[in-house]
């Protein structure tokens, strides 16, 4: 296994953030994630930088301030759930966080070029697809996905899948420039199994001699990078629902998400 691949709980955490993974403890130049957990009544505030990011409440809701903005984010009582609304903050902007019940937030960003406006992302207008059928289902709700919400470089998605189903199935891979074939692009899976002691397992296996290669046993609170690969499948674990947020960018000049299927198994989504 790539060790450094896997990033499990704790392992990227500081002062400010539950899991901080940045371009540069990736490895690679566009996608990062950070989780921050505020106790009621705190705030936290940052700098975007060169990097856009969607504030997006896993549990809880906040206010999100910036230029003279404020987005009030009502959020969820967790990942599983519902979707939730979220707030787009661009590049080169201070944004503060405040949290009056207190919660936990991910701020999934990428390093981007152009400089949106700032936004609100309503819940209800989040496309929820159910992709796959039988032990393939899976409910991914398409909240930043490129075709849904306009951003510079990011794309995120979040996906429900139920116990002892699999998902990110067939193995894909998007670590080509093929134009109208398939999109270069880094990815970030960060994980949440629902239920006390629950886990499940992510494979990335390599797609050229000496990439990415990860068997992982993930839990709440690990993360997965995928700068090159097959991935898939995503398991969970029976009786213990999953959820995987994933955060994607790559350096292609249009935003979009296409995908190439492992050869040696069925083509697509069944």
């Amino acid at each position: 296994m790539s060790q450094d691949l896997y990033v499990p709980k704790g392992a990227s955490s500081n002062a400010r953030y539950t899991v901080d993974i940045d371009p540069k403890r990736a490895g690679w130049t566009y996608c990062a994630l950070r989780i921050v957990d505020l106790a009621p009544g705190d705030t936290h505030a940052f700098t975007t930088g060169d990097s856009e990011w969607i504030v997006l409440p896993l549990e809880g809701g906040c206010t999100v301030q910036i230029e003279g903005k404020e987005f009030q984010l009502l959020g969820r009582e967790s990942v599983f759930a519902s979707a939730s609304d979220f707030a787009y903050v661009p590049r080169d902007a201070q944004v503060q966080i405040a949290s009056g019940a207190g919660g936990r937030f991910a701020l999934a960003g990428a390093k981007c070029e152009r400089r949106l406006p700032a936004r609100y992302g309503p819940a209800p207008e989040v496309p929820v697809e159910q992709r796959g059928s039988g032990t393939q289902l899976r409910h991914v709700r398409n909240f930043a996905s490129a075709d849904a919400f306009d951003c510079d470089k990011l794309i995120a998605v979040e996906v429900i899948t139920p116990g002892g189903n699999w998902s990110s199935y067939p193995p894909h891979k998007h670590d080509e420039h093929r134009p109208g074939v398939e999109a270069e692009l880094e990815e970030i899976y960060y994980f949440e199994i629902d239920g006390p002691n629950g886990f499940g397992y992510q494979r990335v296996s390599p797609s050229r001699e000496g990439g990415s290669d990860v068997l992982a046993e993930v839990r709440s609170g690990d993360a997965v990078l995928v700068p090159d690969g097959w991935h898939g499948p995503s398991i969970a674990q029976p009786d213990h629902d999953m959820y995987y947020l994933n955060v994607m960018a790559g350096p292609g000049g249009t935003r979009e998400w296409r995908i190439c299927f492992h050869p040696d198994h069925s083509e697509g989504y069944r």
